[in-house]
C-alpha cells in the first residue's frame, strides 16, 4: 500500500520526545511489509541539514501563505524513507525548537504554521504536490495534522485516513477569533467539527474527522475515555470508541541495542553483562560522581512536567540522598522544576547529578549505565524508555498507568517464580507510594541479588520490536481502504489492489 505519515517531527530529522522516535521507526517497519511509506514534514532547519540530497517536486498555492510552497523531496539518513519537507521559510525556517521560541513560550503562530502544513498534506494526499504517487492511507499524528482529516473530509474521492492520539494533553487550542484567521471553511466550526467550548481546537479535527482514531497503548485508549484522562474529549472519544484502538508503540532496535549501540561506553548482552558495570562506572565519572558498583544508581530521562511525576521524585530526593542511591536525571520542561532538580544536585553533589536539555547519546549511556529507571508519570501513553531500560538491563520503577501497564510486568512472588516480572510498579500518585518503591528496588538489588537478576534477564529478553505492531497498522490500513471494520489483531496476507483515483477531479482545485 502507499501510505503518507504527517507528522511534525521525526528522528534523527528533529525530536523532541516520543513522536519523533515513532515517525522515525513505524514507517521503516511498515516498509519491511512491503508498503510505500513517505513521512511529510515541515522543513526545519535541522530537517533540510540531515535529509540528504534534496529535490524540488513541486510548488504549491496553499491557502494561509502569500508564497508559494516548495514540496522538496529527500530521505531519513540512511536512505531507508522516503521525505517530503513542506518547504514555507516564513513558516519553519526557525532553529531550534520546532514549537517553542528560545525562551521557552510558544511560537504566537503555531496555529497558522501547523494549518499550512495540514493544507500541504491534504494537497498530497489528494495527489496535488506529487503526480507521480498517491497515497492510499494517510496516517496525522498529534494536533499538529489534526485540521488533515477535517480538511479532506470534504473532498471526495479521498485517501483513508487514520488519527494516532500520542499524548491528549496536547490539543491545539486556540481562540475562536483563529478560526476565522485561518480562513477555514465555515462548515468546520461545529460541535461535530473543529468547535470546543467555543476554542478551536486542531486535535478535534483529528478524532472527529478521521475514519479510524488510535492510541499509543491499548489501556491508554480506555483510560482517554474517562473524565480524568479525557481533558474535556472524553465524550467524543466514547462516542468514536467503535473507531478507536490501541497499538502498542515498537522499539526501533536498530538504535536501541546494548549489543550494537554505538554510543554506551561499552556494548553488552544478557551472556557477558560485567561490562554493563563498565558502563555504570563510565557514566558515575562522568557526572563526577564516586565510582564504584555498590550504590544504586538511579536513572531519569524525560521532561521535567508534573505529568512525568517530577515533583513527586523532588518531595522524596532529600530522603533517597540518606541511602546507598545516586541519581542521573536528564530532561528539560518548566523552569521551576528544573531550578528545583538542579538544586538537589548542589545539595548533594555526591549522589544527584543533572544535565538539562536533550541529549540523545547522554540518554543511551543512561540506559545502559543505570541499575533502574525511573517513570513516576501520572499518566503515560505508552512510553518508551520503560521498553529502552528493560532492554538494556535496566529495571524500571514506574506507576501503573497507560502504556507502563502494558509494557513492565510487575514484581511479585507469583511472576518472579515464573521468571516473568520486568519492574517494579506502584499505584497511588503519591511521593510515599514511589519512596517505597524505590527503597523496596533498593533492597532487592542489594540483598537479593538472584531475583534481581531474574529481572534483569526477563527485561532483556522482551521483544518490543516493531514487528507485531506493523503488522496491526498494516491490517488497520487495509481495511480502511477497503472500507471495513477495522480489526487489527493480525496482518492481512497480501498487498491490496489500489483503488481508482480520477486525478482531474483536484487538479487545480485550491486547498482549504
Amino acid at each position: 500500500m502507499d501510505i503518507l505519515f504527517c507528522t511534525s517531527e521525526a528522528y534523527p530529522l528533529i525530536k523532541t520526545g516520543g513522536l519523533a522516535d515513532v515517525s522515525g521507526s513505524l514507517p521503516a517497519a511498515l516498509a519491511q511489509l512491503g508498503h510505500d511509506v513517505r513521512l511529510a514534514l515541515p522543513a526545519y532547519p535541522a530537517a533540510v541539514e540531515r535529509a540528504g540530497t534534496l529535490h524540488e517536486v513541486s510548488r504549491l498555492r496553499l491557502n494561509g501563505s502569500d508564497s508559494p510552497v516548495r514540496l522538496l523531496r529527500g530521505s531519513l539518513p540512511g536512505g531507508r524513507t522516503p521525505v517530503y519537507l513542506i518547504d514555507a521559510p516564513a513558516f519553519f525556517n526557525r532553529p531550534g525548537n520546532p514549537y517553542l521560541q528560545p525562551d521557552g513560550r510558544d511560537w504566537p503562530d503555531n496555529a497558522a504554521r501547523f494549518a499550512l502544513f495540514s493544507r500541504a498534506c491534504a494537497a498530497l494526499g489528494l495527489g496535488v504536490g506529487d503526480r507521480d504517487w498517491r497515497a492510499q492511507v494517510l496516517h496525522c499524528n498529534d494536533w499538529q495534522t489534526g485540521l488533515v482529516p477535517a480538511l479532506l473530509s470534504r473532498q471526495s474521492p479521498r485517501p483513508a485516513t487514520l488519527f494516532s492520539i500520542h499524548n491528549l494533553a496536547y490539543q491545539g487550542l486556540f481562540p475562536a477569533s483563529t478560526f476565522q484567521a485561518l480562513n477555514l471553511p465555515d462548515a468546520l466550526w461545529s460541535i461535530d467539527g473543529l468547535e470546543f467550548h467555543n476554542q478551536l481546537s486542531f486535535i478535534k479535527g483529528g478524532i472527529a474527522n478521521a475514519d479510524h482514531v488510535t492510541t499509543v497503548s491499548p489501556t491508554y485508549a480506555r483510560e482517554i475515555r474517562e473524565e480524568s484522562f479525557g481533558y474535556g474529549l472524553e465524550g467524543l472519544l466514547r462516542h468514536r470508541s467503535e473507531q478507536l484502538s490501541g497499538i502498542l508503540n515498537g522499539v526501533d532496535l536498530e538504535h536501541w541495542n546494548p549489543a550494537t549501540d554505538p554510543l554506551i561506553a561499552r556494548r553488552y548482552d544478557m551472556h557477558n553483562l560485567q561490562h554493563k558495570l563498565f558502563n555504570k562506572y563510565t557514566l558515575q565519572r562522568d557526572h563526577a560522581l564516586p565510582v564504584s558498583s555498590q550504590p544504586f544508581l538511579l536513572g531519569y530521562i524525560g521532561r521535567l512536567v508534573a505529568q512525568k511525576g517530577v515533583d513527586l521524585l523532588l518531595d522524596i530526593i532529600d530522603q533517597l540522598a540518606r541511602q546507598p542511591i545516586q541519581l542521573v536525571v536528564l530532561g528539560s520542561g518548566e523552569r521551576r522544576l528544573e531550578q528545583q532538580v538542579l538544586a538537589a544536585a548542589t545539595r548533594h553533589p555526591r549522589q544527584v547529578a543533572v544535565s538539562i536539555g536533550y541529549d540523545e547519546r547522554l540518554a543511551h549511556r543512561i540506559e545502559a549505565g543505570s541499575d533502574a529507571l525511573l517513570m513516576p508519570s501520572r499518566y503515560e501513553p505508552c512510553g518508551l524508555n520503560q521498553m529502552y531500560s528493560q532492554l538494556y538491563g535496566t529495571v524500571p520503577i514506574a506507576r501503573r498507568t497507560g502504556g507502563l501497564c502494558d509494557t513492565i510486568v510487575d514484581y511479585n512472588q507469583t511472576t518472579l517464580d515464573s521468571r516473568t516480572a520486568t519492574g517494579l510498579c506502584f499505584d497511588d500518585d503519591s511521593a510515599q507510594a514511589l519512596l517505597a518503591t524505590c527503597l523496596g528496588a533498593l533492597r532487592l538489588y542489594r540483598e537479593h541479588r538472584v531475583d534481581w537478576w531474574k529481572l534483569v534477564i526477563a527485561g532483556m529478553q522482551q521483544d518490543f520490536s516493531w514487528t507485531q505492531s506493523a503488522a496491526r497498522y498494516s491490517a488497520l490500513y487495509q481495511s480502511l481502504v477497503r472500507g471495513e471494520t477495522p480489526r487489527i489483531g493480525s496482518a492481512p496476507a497480501s498487498r491490496p489492489t489500489k483503488p481508482a483515483f480520477d486525478d482531474s477531479r483536484h487538479a487545480g482545485q485550491p486547498i482549504h
